[in-house]
């Protein structure tokens, strides 16, 4: 007889709430091994026991671990396996699933909220099924979890379905380890669960479960706006394809010109307005179902065929996501009924907010804030516990990297790997793009999108975001991380953390935490160049930097500003960073031009009395704060050629001026030379202005020099930081900033370095603009940490 032996496993990582316990148990079934599994603080805790072949390591328990990996459910994800023999139970002759038990050291992953699953899609859509049409279909492999997760661990009683009891099939469903729906927390049908209805904005109920669909669905078609409960909050719905839906909806949300996001049923629909490449069709279809930014498919040059114009006006690119959630999926095959076959099905949906607030979460808080902005709302009672927006993704067709703009749904609170383990640490962010870091292990949690820090409002979540996320972690900051800037709110709650928590407080200047975060990303832990290229960050001379190259040592926390872009005057501080034209006329007068010469200047019209105070302004020296700023110096570009006096939102004029390029240009890029005998170093972006205004007054077309402007920065780029890697000895270069989300940036620098023999490193995981501060800030925590 063989003898038996006893394994026990230990599995931390995306490991509850996902059909990872059936899927032990089948899998132990099959194999013939009894034991036992159960979540716990530490992990799933497996035990399995059967007989042992000493001779070969082929017997069912000692190949069950490797088996376990290759039979993961989909989304399932181990960051960490232990395996240790233990003692043999006599007697034991079946396996079991456990109940979960608790503790502070906990170890598990919360998923991500995941889209509609293909099981639960042929269901909704099936008339024989019992959960026909019903808009909270789900299972463990699908549907929402950390939105509506209180604390942990993952069970009904810690998430807003606490308060639905289980009809007795669905109890048989969640029971059965062989079903799909075992410990599916959400779990539920039409007997038992939520439901939605359709509202008025005094919130009279008007109609229930699918007549409210369908009446929701014939309102849009109408040309009517509706806001919609989601997943992660609200969002506000019109009729893609009408001009005059698309339009009240941006004057009611006072958002003039900002991008619209639209939602398709389907990839047949999306190809209808927008080109894909393979890739960005597997982004699209993905779990995450993020918003994926794609060319607009153009008729004529002029508009997306059968949408409104007003969708995305300044930018050949749409923003477009499939549908997520079964309500959405039951809401557009009602629309595409209402609207019939010569009109698209497409939707907007844009978050549910005024612009600037964070998106609405609850029925009576969406009552409160949305009701001048809709006509109708679609409520269900499921509660939304964490805010969440969607995430916005490009992929970059140059170097077929997926480029992160808004990380938030389907990918939070999946932690950026880190290459060592470290005490907790919380990153606080900076002003605007807000996220916050918490550190645990080799892992850091960077929030969902919080958004700017401008309102009370969005405060108020900011503080909400961390203290959920600690609970759900189980931890407490060992030290606080916040940004040099003394007027931001996030430095300020640093401030009184601090005092009321009895943490250490440190403040790390705004781009070295940028180059941080994208070394931490690809866990570099060498002395490295980073170029943080954005709008605004205060630099340690008390100036506005914002074209910088830093020499970095992500173990010691050493730093120093090695080179920038040539200072100019920021006429009006803050106000300049909304006004392109008083850069431009801040670089003018840096090069020596005091009035118009052949040309008027293209904001005289509007701005002729403004523009008389800059000057004494500018001559003066009064209110005019130093800038080192790249995005500055777009807005200056733009400003000149006339592209945007005056800015609807953040990042406009560039965003303008890089849509405007004549790719099929090919002649000389401006010269944009290093002023290589200056310290620091400095890039000569007066002498590439110069060359900007010498074509602009020789009424060379605007496209030709905003290529030529795009190119010659580059190459000026590549060239600084070539002269700063042989200076240092660093041939690594990290970049980050919002400028880097400009598609020619981030498509070509990284090969301009390349080509200049440097290695580049790229977010990939987070955004580039300003969300991924906070990494950086905890990264610099954990250096203070081990210094002491």
């Amino acid at each position: 007889m063989a003898s038996m032996i006893r394994q026990r496993l230990v599995v931390t990582g995306q490991v509850q709430g996902v059909g990872f316990r059936p899927t032990v148990y089948k899998l132990a079934h099959r194999s013939g091994l009894t034991g036992v599994v159960r979540n716990a603080a530490e992990g799933v805790i497996i035990e399995i026991q059967g007989p042992d072949s000493p001779e070969s390591s082929d017997s069912p328990v000692r190949t069950f671990a490797p088996n376990l990996q290759d039979a993961l459910p989909p989304l399932a994800r181990i960051t960490g396996l232990e395996v240790q023999d233990i003692t043999p139970i006599a007697g034991e002759s079946s396996f079991q699933i456990q109940h979960s038990t608790t503790g502070e050291d906990h170890q598990v992953l919360i998923s991500p909220d995941t889209a509609t699953c293909e099981d639960c899609l042929q269901e909704l859509f099936d008339p024989q099924d019992r959960r026909f049409l019903y808009p909270f279909i789900n299972c463990t492999n699908c549907g929402p979890r950390l939105t509506i997760t209180r604390s942990i661990p993952y069970d009904r009683p810690m998430t807003s379905m606490a308060c639905f009891s289980q009809c007795p099939q669905c109890l048989r469903e969640y029971e059965d380890p062989l079903d799909r729906r075992f410990h599916a927390q959400p779990n539920c049908c039409p007997v038992c669960g939520p439901m939605v209805w359709l509202a008025s904005p005094v919130g009279e109920q008007l109609a229930v479960e699918d007549d409210a669909v369908e009446g929701a669905a014939r309102a849009l078609a109408s040309g009517r706006i509706l806001a919609l409960k989601g997943l992660g909050g609200f969002h506000l719905v019109c009729d893609a394809g009408s001009d005059a839906a698309v339009f009240e909806l941006r004057r009611r949300k006072h958002r003039w010109e900002k991008p619209l996001a639209v939602m398709a049923p389907d990839l047949d629909t999306a190809h209808q307005v927008v080109d894909t490449t393979a890739a960005e069709r597997e982004l699209l279809l993905s779990a995450q179902r993020p918003i994926v930014l794609l060319p607009k498919r153009m008729r004529h040059d002029v508009s997306t065929q059968g949408l409104s114009i007003h969708l995305a006006p300044d930018t050949d690119h749409l923003g477009l996501m499939l549908p997520y959630t079964p309500l959405h999926h039951v809401l557009l095959v009602a629309f595409r009924s209402a609207v019939g076959l010569h009109r698209l099905p497409i939707l907007v949906m844009t978050s549910g907010n005024l612009s600037s607030e964070p998106i609405a979460l609850g029925n009576r808080e969406a009552l409160e804030r949305l009701a001048p902005l809709v006509d109708l709302f679609l409520f269900h009672d499921r509660d939304i516990l964490v805010r969440c927006d969607d995430s916005v993704l490009r992929l970059n067709r140059t170097t077929l990297q997926a480029e992160p703009f808004r990380r938030a749904r389907g990918y939070t609170p999946t932690p950026v790997f880190l290459s060592r383990g470290g005490p907790c640490m919380l990153g606080l962010g900076p002003e605007l793009k807000t996220t916050i870091c918490l550190t645990k292990g080799d892992q850091a949690f960077v929030s969902q999108h919080v958004g700017d820090l401008t309102n009370l409002e969005t405060f108020a979540f900011y503080q909400d975001t961390i203290r959920h996320l600690q609970s759900i972690l189980r931890v407490k900051p060992e030290l606080v991380v916040a940004d040099l800037h003394p007027d931001y709110l996030s430095t300020g709650y640093g401030k009184e953390l601090s005092e009321q928590e009895a943490v250490p407080l440190v403040h790390v200047q705004h781009h070295m935490a940028h180059i941080l975060s994208v070394l931490a990303e690809n866990r570099h832990e060498q002395p490295s160049l980073g170029l943080a290229l954005d709008g605004a960050g205060l630099g340690t001379d008390r100036t506005i930097w914002g074209g910088e190259v830093l020499w970095v040592d992500p173990r010691s926390g050493e730093c120093s500003r090695t080179g920038h872009f040539t200072s100019v005057a920021q006429p009006g501080g803050e106000v300049a960073a909304r006004e392109p034209w008083r850069m431009a006329r801040s670089y003018l007068w840096s090069i020596g031009i005091t009035e118009p010469g052949s040309r008027p200047w293209p904001w005289l019209d509007e701005h002729a009395q403004a523009d008389a105070f800059v000057q004494t302004m500018l001559e003066k020296r009064i209110n005019c704060p130093t800038t080192t700023s790249c995005g500055r110096l777009f807005d200056a570009v733009a400003g000149l050629l006339g592209l945007k006096s005056v800015m609807a939102y953040e990042g406009q004029a560039a965003i303008l001026l890089e849509r405007i390029q004549n790719h099929d240009d090919r002649s000389a890029p401006y010269s944009c030379p290093v002023l290589a005998k200056r310290d620091p170093v400095q890039l000569d972006t007066l002498l590439l202005f110069r060359q900007v205004h010498a074509d602009w007054e020789a009424g060379v077309p605007a496209d030709v020099i905003s290529r030529r402007f795009h190119m010659g920065l580059l190459d000026g780029l590549g060239d600084l930081a070539g002269v700063l890697a042989l200076r240092t000895g660093v041939r690594t270069v990290g970049l980050s900033g919002g400028v880097m989300q400009n598609g020619t940036f981030s498509g070509q620098l990284p090969r301009v370095l390349a080509k200049r023999g440097l290695t580049p490193l790229v977010h990939t995981q987070l955004p580039p603009n300003d969300a991924c501060i906070s990494l950086g800030q905890a990264m610099y925590g954990r250096i203070k940490a081990v210094q002491g």
